[in-house]
């Protein structure tokens, strides 16, 4: 019987790297932030690329970590190991906040932060229209790109459900819709030493 020793190779499967979509980082991946991370790009271009971890939820709330911030049960995510003193902010709510990007049809990125905390403030914005996070991931111009090469991560695209639902499971779960031959990584020991 002939092994596959090919089963941890991500197949070229013409998705590529852009606004929008997300990376799945391969179970080896050992790195602190990205370890079994799905990152959300919202940047990517010959200059590099921006994005958010999706997938690591702190146990605190964005007004534990924002002063004068209205209370709302909206948590705060690892956004990436870059500027991890910054807060950035993913919503559905489009120019309702005035200067977001979009990134999806409705999903957008950022925007005018005192208008987003009065619409928050006034209830127009509730936990379900806004997520958190502290830093963002980043890559220098061609970094990602190495990083593909390198079968670090797969390239697919993830709903907006599942994009603005906070869950420590994505990774596992988008794993387990990319077929057969990515259903193996789920059941990969994070420390195979340990078996």
């Amino acid at each position: 019987m002939e092994l596959d020793i090919n089963i941890f190779k991500i197949e070229y499967n013409k998705v590529v790297p852009k606004k929008g979509r997300v990376l799945v980082s391969e179970p080896f991946l050992k790195d602190t932030y990205f370890k079994r991370s799905l990152v959300l790009l919202t940047e990517h271009s010959i200059d590099g690329a921006v994005g958010f971890v999706l997938n690591k939820p702190l146990a605190i709330k964005a007004s534990e970590v924002i002063n004068d911030f209205p209370e709302i049960d909206a948590g705060v995510s690892i956004g990436g190991p870059v500027s991890t003193n910054t807060i950035h902010y993913l919503h559905t709510v489009g120019k309702l906040i005035p200067n977001s990007l979009q990134i999806l049809d409705n999903i957008y990125w950022g925007g005018n932060f005192e208008i987003m905390r009065e619409l928050i403030r006034s209830g127009e914005i509730n936990e379900s229209q806004i997520r958190f996070f502290l830093g963002y991931s980043g890559w220098q111009a061609g970094q990602l790109e190495n990083e593909l090469d390198q079968n670090s991560w797969l390239v697919t695209e993830i709903n907006q459900s599942q994009i603005m639902n906070v869950s420590e499971n994505l990774w596992k779960n988008t794993v387990n819709q990319l077929g057969d031959k990515y259903k193996i990584w789920q059941n990969y020991p994070e420390n195979p030493s340990l078996n």
